[in-house]
């Protein structure tokens, strides 16, 4: 990121710069406080991002199955996880809302809120819509000398539509647009340098596969998915466009299964896996004193791995294999989250999971708790995080999505 852009979140108000930083570092191995550097006999070689709030699970349904939800049965909320689940849901029309408090321990003004809503164009094609808005709060921005230079209220969006539509019988396709505006300093400019909001555009690819099957006197699906998110154009926050940022590129993949133990309850279980197609910070040589090792056009020495200044498409490519660790590294790069969901009479549901992310790359280690319930026309769903190894901004935090069935207020209607 540009170094004007790092001045300016060093000036914030104290705490509310703790709250920021903090929260940002924990929410995703990308984060956009700065660009990491790794040197020779440093250990941690995380991969960083601009915008990462596009990869906050911003529902309480999946947050409260560990994160995961590529393959989970289709909501109203499939537009974030997996956009090709939407030709199995069962209504015609939906919408709903989901708000996230964020850092509540330090502050009140932080939150997440997503709304997204279908509509069944035939019975293999739907569209979908989203809006994804991150309030990072008032923050109190000053001078060198300390001086106050005024209050603002940096904000993040993304808009998103989908088309979906069934391939043949049992797997589904979708394509997603989002445009997304990142305004972190609202325009304060620093001597000569100068800074305006980031705008750029992304892409999704998802597909989406369900099977039925028998076990052990049960009837269920077996379902798996894949989802590549934010395939878009780097973002900057400088007039000259000289610097600018890779956005969180996702693949997430992974199964599922479903079981109807009776009439009354069903079980699933289901797995993702999480990779950012970023390339990964090479490591930098370093001389016989700690000093930087600098080439003749001023750029650091690479020791190990590959340069990350590429574009948006061989970046992706290398991140299969551009990690300086090599194939071990690779792996550790991968997240998991695992949920497990029961429903009973497809009223009332306990949700539960967990999320690894490996100690290198960011540190997100946590347990979650779920429930949910549905009655005729609307639906609630709650969430709760439970870190096991650092802290995380959604502990102690009550998560909420309301769902609402258009299908079920027209029936009530008719009625």
């Amino acid at each position: 990121m540009h170094p004007l852009i790092k001045i300016y979140f060093m000036r914030f108000n104290s705490r509310l710069r703790l709250a920021f930083i903090s929260g940002l570092v924990a929410v995703s191995s990308a984060t956009v406080v700065a660009q990491s550097t790794t040197y020779i006999g440093q250990d941690l070689n995380t991969i960083t991002t601009a915008v990462p709030f596009l990869q906050i699970g911003p529902d309480a349904r999946s947050g409260g199955m560990g994160e995961a939800g590529v393959s989970s049965s289709p909501d109203a909320n499939s537009a974030h996880w997996n956009p090709a689940k939407y030709t199995y849901i069962e209504s015609d029309m939906g919408f709903s809302l989901s708000y996230s408090p964020w850092l509540r321990a330090l502050v009140s003004d932080i939150n997440l809120a997503y709304l997204t809503g279908y509509k069944k164009l035939a019975n293999d094609q739907v569209i979908s819509g989203s809006l994804l808005y991150f309030s990072l709060g008032d923050i109190t921005f000053t001078d060198v000398t300390g001086d106050p230079i005024g209050n603002y209220r940096p904000s993040e969006f993304a808009i998103s539509g989908a088309y979906s539509r069934k391939l043949t019988k049992n797997i589904s396709g979708a394509v997603a647009g989002r445009y997304i505006h990142s305004n972190l300093t609202q325009g304060i400019s620093s001597g000569n340098a100068s800074t305006k909001p980031g705008n750029t555009y992304a892409a999704d690819i998802a597909i989406y596969s369900q099977h039925d099957v028998e076990f052990k006197n049960m009837t269920g699906y077996f379902a798996w998915g894949v989802n590549i998110s934010n395939i878009g154009a780097k973002i900057s926050y400088t007039d000259d466009n000289t610097q600018r940022d890779f956005i969180p590129t996702n693949l997430r993949l992974g199964p599922s299964l479903t079981l109807d133990v009776d009439e009354f309850n069903r079980l699933t279980f289901m797995v993702d896996f999480n990779k950012l197609l970023i390339p990964t910070p090479p490591i930098y040589a370093v001389d016989d004193n700690g000093q930087p090792v600098i080439d003749d056009n001023g750029e650091p020495v690479i020791a190990k791995g590959m340069d990350n200044d590429v574009s948006v498409p061989v970046g992706m490519v290398h991140s299969f294999y551009d990690a300086p660790g090599g194939f071990n590294e690779e792996m550790r790069e991968v997240a998991i989250a695992a949920g497990v969901e029961y429903w009973y009479d497809k009223q009332f549901a306990i949700r539960g999971g967990y999320f690894h992310e490996d100690r290198t790359k960011g540190n997100r280690n946590f347990f979650t708790l779920g429930a949910g319930l549905r009655y005729n026309v609307f639906g609630l769903d709650f969430s709760y995080l439970i870190p096991t190894d650092q802290a995380n901004p959604l502990e102690n935090t009550l998560r909420f999505t309301l769902h609402f069935n258009f299908d079920a207020f027209q029936d009530q209607t008719t009625k």
